[in-house]
């Protein structure tokens, strides 16, 4: 089961069948602030609904086809990271992400997806991952160029959200740019040592 501690109270663990209540009522709670942006939350009524979801996303997981990870602090779900259906033919993936309103702004859905992105290229060996956000959704935009995704263009008219439609912004990061920002990453944390001759 993927388990990824980042920091004393902030973890991604994959979500169990057992999680169905709290992500519930952690959804529940977050109804206005979800549906903004999210095109599934009315069809979310119940418990039994998101403990349908849980039970295909884990089966999904058995299969190897996707990680729905919960984002949890102190012990608990305040959101949700997660790899849409990989192709694996094609080694490539797109991520998804959201997180309850009291938590936003404190960098916890960047630290998540940054894990994601680095798994699915050092350990599941994807070539391409993708990140599709509604234009006018701010917050989820200020991600990709976080992680090193490059900016590829404007879907229109990509997503109905209940009535109307939206356009979105397509951010993509190939496994040797992320090489690449790795190799960056490592000389800032140990720089040569130019005193030495």
């Amino acid at each position: 089961m993927f388990f990824h501690r980042l920091n004393d109270r902030h973890s991604l663990r994959q979500l169990s069948v057992s999680d169905a209540e709290e992500l519930f009522a952690v959804v529940d709670a977050n109804r206005a602030h979800l549906r903004c942006w999210l095109p599934w939350l009315d069809r979310t009524h119940s418990i039994a609904d998101s403990r349908q979801f849980v039970a295909d996303v884990v089966q999904q997981a058995e299969n190897n086809h996707n990680i729905q990870a919960a984002i949890l602090l102190d012990g608990r779900i305040v959101g949700v990271a997660s790899y849409h259906r990989i192709d694996w033919l094609n080694r490539s993936t797109s991520l998804g992400y959201w997180l309850a309103a009291a938590h936003e702004g404190q960098g916890l859905v960047t630290a998540s997806c940054q894990v994601l992105v680095d798994h699915a290229f050092a350990a599941l060996n994807l070539h391409r991952l993708a990140i599709t956000c509604a234009t006018a959704n701010t917050r989820s935009r200020a991600i990709p160029p976080r992680l090193g995704f490059i900016h590829e263009g404007r879907q229109r008219d990509a997503e109905w959200l209940y009535d109307h439609f939206v356009d979105h912004e397509v951010y993509v990061q190939l496994q040797p740019e992320w090489e690449a920002r790795i190799i960056k990453r490592l000389a800032n944390l140990f720089p040569p040592d130019v005193t030495k001759k």
